[in-house]
């Protein structure tokens, strides 16, 4: 087998440079002969890689002053949590998109009023609800821009009269956003910025401190903005690998390049999916995903579902099993994913056809 082409939905495709910086700081952190898994987070070498990390995210995404970033343990899965505790005082509305989006609503009404403003549930979220009414006196609008299940996706900022929180765990760092929509901004790294096991919150500072209820410590995002996100351990490591991801993003070129990428990527997998007798997409058109394309195999095709997973392996396509809720196949074009690796799984999918005919 030659080169093997990664789509897993995450933990993602990391640009190989970070990778190889990461293997060498395992064995000399900054020539101190120290790993960098063992270094004391109160060094200043460590210091250093968390500043770094900070400004690039401010650089590539122009990130105001009026936000904080922070980097917190737990993953997205907790920001749930931290999202009412922080924001939900009397009522909060939630865009029903997917299973992340429910499972955030979920933990939500656990902690006081909160509902489904809008479902794509009646379709097996394969489309994103539009038109509905936002009312001002909820606390918060929460929605999830990136379905990585069901291959939706929300691609420009919404113009909301009410407070903006956004899930973007994949697809953060994809495209320019405008943080003066939102009060918040979060999600886990381990789709396009790193590594599993860091989560980045993006939070408007003027915004906290506003609800009466009794926040825990470690889940008032205050105590992180007051310790530089080192109230305790922070996940070194991972932070590590997202620095050095996002120095990679720098160098290629910025969000602008990553987001010309991006869109050649899933123009080239979308089209042949539109053109392949075998096989079909499963989004909404005008709401298809940029990171995430679900497809299956055409009406009357189902049962070569199996030969194409054996088929598209022994090409070296790895990670493109659909999931269990949509079924098929999903190719994750991350931002590392390169334009050769989805002309592989084209390339792979064109043969499969020809071979069937």
């Amino acid at each position: 087998m030659g080169k093997v082409h990664v789509f897993n939905a995450g933990p993602c495709i990391l640009p190989q440079v970070a990778i190889d910086n990461a293997i060498a700081a395992l064995k000399d952190f900054k020539g101190t002969g120290v790993p960098v898994i063992c270094m004391s987070h109160r060094s200043k070498e460590w210091q250093a890689v968390m500043d770094e990390c900070i400004s690039l995210w401010r650089e590539i995404l122009n990130i105001p002053d009026t936000h904080e970033i922070l980097f917190l343990g737990g993953g997205a899965s907790l920001q749930f949590l931290y999202v009412a505790m922080n924001f939900l005082e009397h009522k909060a509305a939630y865009l029903e998109t997917g299973v992340w989006a429910k499972k955030a609503l979920k933990e939500a009404k656990g902690i006081g009023e909160a509902y489904a403003i809008a479902s794509s549930a009646d379709k097996n979220y394969s489309y994103i609800p539009k038109g509905f009414e936002i009312h001002e006196d909820i606390d918060y609008l929460h929605i999830t821009t990136n379905n990585t299940i069901y291959g939706t996706e929300i691609k420009k900022d919404p113009d909301v009269n009410v407070r903006l929180i956004a899930d973007m765990s994949s697809d953060i760092m994809t495209r320019p956003i405008d943080f003066s929509k939102y009060d918040l901004v979060y999600g886990g790294a381990q789709k396009n910025v790193g590594p599993a096991g860091v989560a980045f919150a993006i939070v408007r500072k003027e915004a906290l401190g506003k609800t009466s209820r009794y926040i825990p410590t470690m889940l008032d995002y205050r105590t992180h903005v007051e310790k530089g996100s080192m109230f305790n351990t922070p996940p070194v490591f991972s932070i590590f690998v997202m620095n050095e991801t996002l120095k990679w993003v720098k160098s290629i070129g910025g969000i602008k390049k990553i987001q010309e990428r991006n869109a050649a990527k899933a123009e080239l997998l979308y089209n042949e999916i539109d053109r392949n007798s075998l096989f079909v997409g499963t989004a909404a058109k005008e709401d298809r995903s940029i990171m995430n394309v679900c497809f299956v195999m055409a009406p009357g095709k189902e049962d070569l579902q199996d030969e194409f997973m054996a088929f598209s392996k022994e090409h070296g396509i790895m990670g493109i099993k659909g999931h269990r809720s949509v079924g098929g196949f999903r190719a994750s074009i991350y931002n590392a994913c390169e334009l050769e690796d989805v002309q592989a799984l084209v390339d792979c999918m064109k043969e499969f056809e020809s071979l069937k005919k």
